[in-house]
């Protein structure tokens, strides 16, 4: 992997990683942008004890654009994007619109491809294997960033889930603070730590999985996916990687090498869920180990599922509150769920969930997990 930082017109950071060290970046931003001005603001809820990000001026950000006019394509003559270049593997920059930014944090866009109308899972898997090394290289940086308490790489893929540019995209937010979801993660590991005379939460949790079975959808070398036992959404799975690791960083290169294909399949198989398509190479019997091989074109008819995935990582901040727990007691992993309940149905966040924190999941987690067995590449 070759990196190139380098700036754009009105001084955000823009990072190129290519697969090739004889890449050469020295494309200018020839647009004529003004120095971004950012009103982002981090306030704590007394009540509920959470932090909420006020950004005003993200009400002006670019908003669904035509395709021959979008900022994360490459730059072609006339038609000047957030890419000088003409060409890009993996691109990382400042986001123009930030939640949070100087004092309150800092917010990257990633371009996985320079492809518009490809996805995630339309990637080859040493094109994947670079999105990987792009989200720990910036995990590393990020984290000596004295604004940054915990980094947070995320890909919105799909209109239902609010995404306004339709280029395949992510972000990374580094938040100035330990995020709520991930401080109840702590408190529940520090309780459990206590409760059993030092039994990682975490490794209970993927060892009652692996022996049910019954949630496990594949299962490598290296990593495991399931779907868990209290599972949120319709369609959900946690990704583990075998060896317990804090972050990004602390994956080895036997668990780097083996991602692509478990990760890839897994995208290929939520594009598959709702197409009516099934006897995959697995029964509804459990994990059992699988190659990943295959497309990943959704079904006829069928759009594209929408998704969040979304990397828990350890915080890089003080974990003093959280007593008896470490950094290294954190293990890292990949959440990735569907918003999509069933064909043309969404799930959505209504009284229970919004007003009160409940989940009311419509699927039976060990039905999804059995749905997700049945469309393994063939």
């Amino acid at each position: 992997m070759k990196k190139t930082s380098t700036r754009l017109a009105d001084g955000r950071e823009l990072i190129y990683y290519d697969a090739r060290d004889d890449s050469v970046r020295d494309a200018v931003d020839r647009r004529p942008l003004e120095p971004t001005v950012t009103t982002s603001e981090v306030r704590r809820d007394p009540l509920l004890g959470d932090t909420v990000a006020i950004a005003s001026h993200r009400q002006g950000r670019t908003y669904h654009p035509p395709a021959n006019e979008c900022p994360l394509c490459p730059s072609s003559g006339d038609r000047l994007s957030e890419i000088p270049d003409s060409s890009y593997d993996v691109v990382v920059f400042e986001n123009r619109f930030p939640s949070l930014a100087g004092d309150s944090g800092r917010c990257e866009v990633v371009c996985f491809t320079s492809d518009h109308d490809a996805s995630f899972a339309d990637l080859t898997e040493e094109q994947a294997r670079l999105v990987l090394d792009a989200w720990t290289d910036r995990t590393a940086e990020l984290s000596h960033l004295p604004s940054v308490e915990q980094v947070f790489c995320f890909e919105n893929r799909g209109a239902e889930i609010g995404v306004t540019l339709g280029h395949p995209h992510g972000q990374i937010y580094g938040y100035p603070f330990t995020t709520p979801r991930t401080a109840l993660m702590l408190r529940s590991l520090a309780t459990h730590k206590e409760a059993t005379g030092g039994e990682n939460l975490f490794d209970a949790v993927v060892a009652r999985e692996l022996a049910d079975g019954s949630r496990v959808v594949l299962s490598s070398d290296h990593w495991v996916a399931f779907v868990p036992y209290a599972a949120h959404w319709p369609y959900e799975v946690h990704l583990y990687p075998r060896r317990r690791v804090p972050d990004l960083l602390g994956l080895d290169e036997d668990a780097r090498t083996e991602f692509p294909q478990v990760y890839l399949e897994l995208l290929r198989r939520f594009d598959r869920i709702f197409d009516g398509s099934g006897g995959g190479k697995e029964g509804a019997s459990g994990g059992g180990k699988e190659g990943a091989s295959g497309g990943g074109k959704e079904g006829a008819g069928e759009p594209p599922t929408p998704y969040i995935a979304a990397w828990h990582q350890a915080p890089f901040g003080s974990l003093e509150e959280f007593e008896g727990v470490n950094r290294d007691d954190f293990a890292l992993h990949l959440e990735l769920f569907t918003i999509r309940r069933t064909s043309g149905k969404l799930k959505f966040l209504a009284g229970s969930e919004s007003g009160m924190s409940v989940f009311i999941n419509d699927v039976p987690p060990e039905t999804a997990a059995q749905r997700l067995r049945e469309v393994a590449s063939s």
